[in-house]
């Protein structure tokens, strides 16, 4: 499955988060390690949904950007 992640800059390095995932969150110092960091945490939170027997959300979001003029 492919969930979409939202990578966000921050004072110290990266956040990232899921809409697909509510409380699925990872930092890095870098684009990669918070990409990486991302990947296991959302490998572990549907680990932990299978383990307690919730359904696996099927990824539903989308991204897009639009042009507007300034």
């Amino acid at each position: 499955m492919k969930y979409l992640i939202v990578i966000e800059t921050t004072e110290t390095g990266y956040s990232a988060y899921s809409p697909d995932l509510e409380g699925c969150v990872a930092t890095g110092s870098t684009h990669e390690e918070v990409e990486k960091t991302m990947r296991e945490a959302i490998e572990f939170h549907l680990d932990g949904l299978k383990e307690e027997g919730y359904p696996i959300p099927t990824p539903h979001s989308y991204s897009t950007y639009v042009e507007v003029t300034a």
